[in-house]
């Protein structure tokens, strides 16, 4: 151990030592659904609802994800993955906004560059770029000191090998070459490569030049502008045309990539609002041609598709994928460990068109204004077209989707859905409790909870009013918060709700003790206080698994076990890895009976660990087979608290009594 005497910043290394369980969380969670913008079908962290807004867009009436994340930030969340589905059908799917820039041929321009917008979606159709010629770059050549190989220059700052250049003498034609090399000291720019080796085919020598004429050589290069709506929003500088240049456009505005290890990177940086590759049918001569439409004009993308009137169950379920195919919808979260709950709250969509707004009417002309309306003013009055709207998704279709997302936990055991109440149980409260009570009937999990009703919040969109959103994200920020200040074991209830104005209906006491019996978990107001989740149940019929917090201290064993006994894979299985790995689980469990996780006690009434030859006799041990015995005794949340009022030698005694709820009302 160093010893600190100088103020400062020091690292240490600390090792974990082998076998340890590492650090786990249960809180991070999973979302699928619709988005403005954003990588269809790719798993993204985000870590603030400004990320979210960043990668995904903003609040949108075709879909509740925005909702759902600003609910799970508002209340407490501080990491989620957020997987945006879309149709892919190939005629009227999601695509991307798109448009062409062409060469400067002297038969007839054709496509170089293919600008497109970052991802799909119509947002895309409200972007415009323009060119403008890069950074002027000139020197002058000495001509009679020039070769066919070389020529010598005032200087050659701002040059370099792979520069697209344009070299001309009065009254001659123009020549394009790319720089081979930049000698500073020699103040020389090479046109073929001294070292025969580092050749490449476009290296090609000068014609002969007029001695008497000066030599003028520019570098090419192109600056792109993108705005949205009018507005600008990015300025990429000297992009080069040559594919070997460090800023050749299609390597500095390529397609953004996910990769599907992302778990294990840092935040994704927000991608440029365009990217850039080269048109399928480019000229492909060995030196680029410079492009024809340099004029700084803002032209349109167009071509933008949500891809969301097609989309279908199967978009949200999605396919495990191959090797060659990445997997979609819910099936991409499947690679993301350290997801511990789920939710998909878009299943149950009510797609709402957006406010309806007069477009502002240009200002009159006035003769003695200096210039005509801007590009962007225009652009910023153009009537924006009506976004494409999904269906309403019908019962049945509600319940496969979440039936597969209840199946996904049961398959994984360490993780939990959030299911959300179809419309059809909150739509009309004069039906009472009677909707949710059949909904609950379909599913027995211990992997998943639902919450009911719908919450009802101010709606970003400006329409006045409240809007009705399912509650699975404000459950979700409830659950992150409860984690990070106790623990696993405490359930994510009785704290007040953010963001939520009002629950969609009123339930009544006795209604809440008939669904809290069915595992049902409502959110109500109660006389005095604010809208909180008063439930922490599963949809398990199984007493053992009655309650959320019981479930996910398990969940979390179970996660764990499958991490931190990796090295046990392969060991051999003697009395001294026995006790090795039955002491690396001794350790995890301890560590919960000191949080509260655990009832007893002592270690000893709150959890045993059984790892010997009792349960790992010869014949299992020469099979290979490794058998650990966990008992635990997991802390279950109080209901209930009763107090009795009685007399006792004349004087008034009130007595308070916590007590667990086991099947019927007390």
């Amino acid at each position: 151990m160093p010893t600190y005497e100088t103020p400062g910043l020091y690292k240490e290394r600390l090792d974990v030592p082998p076998g340890a369980v590492p650090a786990l969380r249960m809180d991070v969670t999973g979302f699928v659904g619709i988005a403005e913008r954003g990588p269809l079908d790719r798993p993204v962290p985000v870590g603030s609802f400004r990320q979210f807004e960043a990668r995904f867009g903003g609040f949108t009436g075709t879909g509740f994800l925005a909702y759902a994340l600003k609910g799970f930030f508002d209340n407490g969340g501080d990491r989620a993955w957020v997987v945006r589905v879309a149709s892919q059908d190939a005629p009227r799917g999601a695509a991307a906004a798109a448009l062409d820039l062409a060469a400067r041929d002297a038969a007839a321009p054709r496509p170089f560059w293919h600008v497109e917008a970052s991802s799909p979606g119509s947002w895309g159709n409200a972007l415009s770029v323009a060119v403008l010629p890069g950074r002027a770059l000139v020197v002058r050549g000495e001509a009679g000191a020039a070769t066919a190989q070389a020529t010598r220059v005032t200087g050659t700052a701002g040059f370099g090998r792979d520069s697209l250049v344009r070299i001309s003498q009065p009254g001659g034609p123009a020549l394009l070459r790319i720089c081979a090399l930049a000698e500073e000291a020699e103040r020389r720019l090479w046109w073929v490569h001294p070292e025969p080796r580092l050749r490449r085919p476009y290296d090609l020598a000068l014609p002969p030049l007029n001695p008497s004429r000066p030599v003028v050589i520019e570098a090419l290069s192109y600056t792109l502008l993108v705005r949205e709506r009018g507005r600008l929003v990015a300025s990429f500088p000297d992009l080069s045309l040559v594919p070997g240049h460090p800023r050749h456009a299609p390597l500095l505005l390529a397609r953004p990539s996910y990769s599907l290890e992302a778990e294990r990177e840092a935040l994704p940086p927000v991608p440029a609002p365009v990217c850039i590759v080269p048109a399928e049918d480019a000229p492909a001569p060995l030196i680029p041609l410079p492009l024809a439409q340099a004029d700084g004009v803002f032209r349109d993308l167009a071509g933008g598709r949500d891809g969301l009137a097609r989309l279908s169950v199967r978009d949200f379920i999605g396919e495990p994928g191959t090797e060659t195919e990445a997997p979609r919808g819910l099936q991409a979260l499947a690679r993301i460990g350290e997801v511990g709950l789920l939710a998909i709250p878009d299943i149950v969509i009510r797609p709402a068109p957006p406010p309806v707004t007069e477009v502002p009417r240009p200002p009159p002309s006035d003769p003695c204004a200096p210039c005509p309306p801007s590009e962007a003013l225009a652009a910023a009055l153009r009537p924006q077209p009506l976004a494409e709207m999904p269906g309403v998704f019908g019962d049945e279709e509600v319940f496969q989707v979440q039936q597969a997302l209840v199946e996904h936990c049961e398959a994984r055991r360490d993780r939990m859905a959030l299911l959300d109440p179809p419309f059809s149980a909150v739509a009309d409260p004069r039906l009472g409790i009677a909707p949710i009570e059949a909904w609950r009937q379909r599913f027995d999990t211990r992997h998943a909870a639902l919450h009911f009703p719908w919450l009802g919040v101010v709606d970003p969109l400006g329409r006045g009013g409240l809007r009705l959103v399912p509650p699975s994200g404000h459950v979700a920020g409830q659950q992150a918060l409860a984690d990070r200040l106790e623990g696993v074991h405490r359930a994510a209830a009785n704290r007040p709700l953010a963001w939520a104005e009002a629950p969609s209906q009123a339930v009544d006491a006795p209604s809440h003790g008939l669904l809290n019996t069915l595992g049902v978990n409502v959110i109500r107001v109660e006389p005095g206080r604010s809208l909180r989740i008063l439930g922490a149940r599963t949809l398990s019929s199984d007493p053992d698994a009655r309650f959320v917090p019981v479930r996910r201290v398990v969940m979390l064993v179970i996660r764990a076990a499958e991490r931190g006994l990796q090295w046990a894979t392969f060991e051999p299985n003697d009395h001294a890895m026995r006790a090795r790995l039955a002491l690396t689980l001794d350790g995890l469990l301890r560590d919960l009976w000191g949080r509260g996780a655990l009832l007893g006690a002592t270690e000893e009434a709150a959890y045993s660990v059984r790892c010997d030859e009792t349960n790992n006799p010869p014949s299992a041990r020469a099979e290979g087979r490794l058998t650990c015995d966990i008992a635990l005794a997991p802390s279950v949340p109080f209901e209930f608290v009763v107090l009795r009022v009685g007399r006792l030698g004349g004087v008034l005694e009130i007595e308070e009594f916590s007590t667990i709820h086991r099947g019927d009302p007390p």
